[in-house]
């Protein structure tokens, strides 16, 4: 290829351009394979390094950008403070935007080219054609809870369906069957995931299933709760697709005089810092969400030594069982 770029290495060889400039330029912290496959692509393409620009191109950041749909509430909080203990360890630092939707985005994609090293992306409202079309080729990059796409990239895929499905199996074996689910919104892959496990587990006991429809905000969980206890037939267990909704439903229900969980059981997903500190303690799946944080930034290190990484690692979240879905009988063996 005539007038190939270290870009042009890097893409046909499946690395980044800093791996393409360390194996090019002697690095010792490259395996001997992988620099000889970079070394092979270069030569296949006729790349010539430009001993201008070969300053610019060994200069590296130090710095990881993190994409998140939000960068308040409990949740993104806990993603960062596994992030953030990691990569201060490793002597690096992070570059913190959120998603604004679907558009922004993509605007923001861009903005990161040639400020990071590597990205970490968790987008799970971006439409996933989109996705694939705006993520960097060059740029190291883990996905965390995005849609699902044909990207070369290592990711983290929480299995929502299965962590849904053990909630509901938890609330009936406690004894409730008239169990209302409110959900994140629609279009979000977490929350059309874990609608469909609730789904399957309400028709596998034959139970009709009823889903309201919220937005992982605390207030649309206060909100779905007025809605319950204006009900003729009241619910006896509401399991909320997040943490925050569940918190300020249980809330809602015990300022009307409602008795959690003797009245009406309460669930949620996540386990936040503060599931364990409301009263009731919040039951809830847990899906180790500061640990994620940290094994992202430690995959990111490990690709930018020079390692290949496309692993998809699943990760099954864990019943926690705490005194806001027990019986009387149960709660001395709560979490």
């Amino acid at each position: 290829m005539a007038h190939a770029t270290i870009r042009d290495v890097a893409r046909a060889a499946n690395v980044s351009i800093a791996t393409v400039s360390r194996a090019l330029n002697g690095h010792g912290n490259v395996r001997a394979n992988l620099r000889e496959r970079v070394q092979s692509v270069a030569a296949a393409l006729g790349y010539v390094p430009h001993t201008g620009a070969r300053s610019l191109s060994l200069a590296q950041t130090n710095a990881i950008g993190v994409m998140l749909p939000d960068l308040h509430g409990e949740f993104y909080s806990e993603a960062l403070r596994g992030m953030d203990g990691e990569a201060s360890a490793r002597g690096l630092q992070l570059l913190l935007s959120n998603m604004h939707g679907d558009r922004r985005g993509t605007e923001t994609l861009q903005f990161m080219r040639g400020r990071v090293d590597a990205l970490i992306l968790m987008a799970p409202d971006i439409d996933p054609e989109r996705l694939l079309t705006h993520l960097p080729t060059s740029l190291p990059t883990v996905l965390i809870s995005c849609p699902d796409v044909a990207a070369d990239h290592p990711q983290f895929r929480i299995d929502n369906a299965a962590g849904a499905d053990a909630m509901v199996e938890h609330l009936i074996a406690s004894g409730r069957r008239r169990i209302v689910h409110l959900s994140g919104p629609r279009g979000n892959r977490d929350a059309e995931e874990r609608i469909a496990g609730y789904r399957e587990a309400m028709a596998r006991h034959g139970l009709s299933p009823r889903i309201l429809t919220g937005n992982f905000e605390e207030e649309t969980g206060t909100a779905a709760a007025l809605q319950l206890i204006a009900d003729a037939e009241r619910a006896d267990a509401l399991f909320a697709a997040n943490d925050m909704m569940a918190i300020g439903a249980m809330v809602a229900f015990q300022r009307a005089g409602l008795a959690v969980p003797d009245d009406i059981a309460v669930a949620g997903f996540d386990d936040i810092p503060l599931a364990r500190f409301v009263t009731p303690a919040l039951s809830t799946m847990r899906v180790g969400i500061a640990e994620i944080g940290a094994e992202a930034v430690s995959r990111i290190a490990a690709i930018l030594a020079g390692e290949t990484d496309t692993d998809v690692r699943r990760i099954v979240p864990q019943i926690i069982a705490r005194a806001s879905t027990l019986a009387k009988t149960e709660k001395g063996r709560q979490l």
